[in-house]
């Protein structure tokens, strides 16, 4: 398989876990969102949407995270990221969700890129963009976190899920953008949990090839 993704890519980042986490080898093929190669004809040849991660599985090119990461869910069924009853699955999909739906999207890089050259917004007000949404995003699963009785030591129980694989990168963001993580115990207890795992080490955006 070949991943074509960015090094700080959120929906890379993601992609990368959900690999790591299945044990499966891939190359990485680096796409440089900050050199607009996503924008060239050979990458829109592997993604007409022009946009990362591309998964290549030598039989089809995957696109969209959450797409690839179900695909990987069901092709690759151990080990499980999704729990084996009915509510179990909509909890894990639904903190997923909040990320994958309504954090990441309206803070991704053409949104930002789109506020910048549009409406010459500075930085600190991309950061005070950033921070207003991710900051409602993670008070409301800092709060279903903290209403679940049975809560293990990650976002669902006590091995990881597709739930972390969306919440870890999704930290990581929330770092870049100066966003005060203090308050939230619980996020960062389950961040604690992931990151004694290599399938989350190994993903970190510092550690890829293309990192700079």
């Amino acid at each position: 398989m070949k991943l074509h993704n960015f090094w700080r890519s959120g929906t890379s980042h993601r992609t990368r876990i959900a690999l790591n986490l299945k044990g499966l080898d891939y190359e990485y093929i680096a796409v440089h969102l900050g050199k607009e190669a996503h924008l060239t004809e050979a990458f829109k040849a592997v993604n007409p949407q022009q946009l990362v991660p591309a998964l290549d599985t030598g039989e089809q090119v995957l696109i969209q995270s959450p797409a690839i990461i179900e695909w990987l869910e069901e092709r690759y069924p151990s080990p499980a990221l999704l729990p084996g009853d009915t509510d179990g699955r909509a909890r894990v999909r639904a903190l997923a969700a909040i990320v994958g739906c309504d954090i990441h999207p309206i803070n991704n890089r053409r949104i930002l890129e789109y506020l910048r050259k549009t409406f010459g917004t500075d930085e600190a007000a991309i950061n005070a963009w950033c921070g207003t949404w991710i900051s409602a995003g993670f008070d409301a699963y800092e709060a279903l976190l903290a209403a679940d009785t049975q809560r293990g030591r990650f976002s669902f129980g006590d091995a990881p899920t597709i739930a972390d694989v969306y919440l870890i990168p999704q930290i990581e963001s929330a770092r870049r953008f100066k966003v005060e993580l203090g308050r939230l115990p619980l996020i960062a207890a389950v961040e604690k949990a992931c990151m004694e795992l290599e399938a989350f080490r190994r993903a970190v955006p510092s550690e890829q090839p293309d990192a700079g």
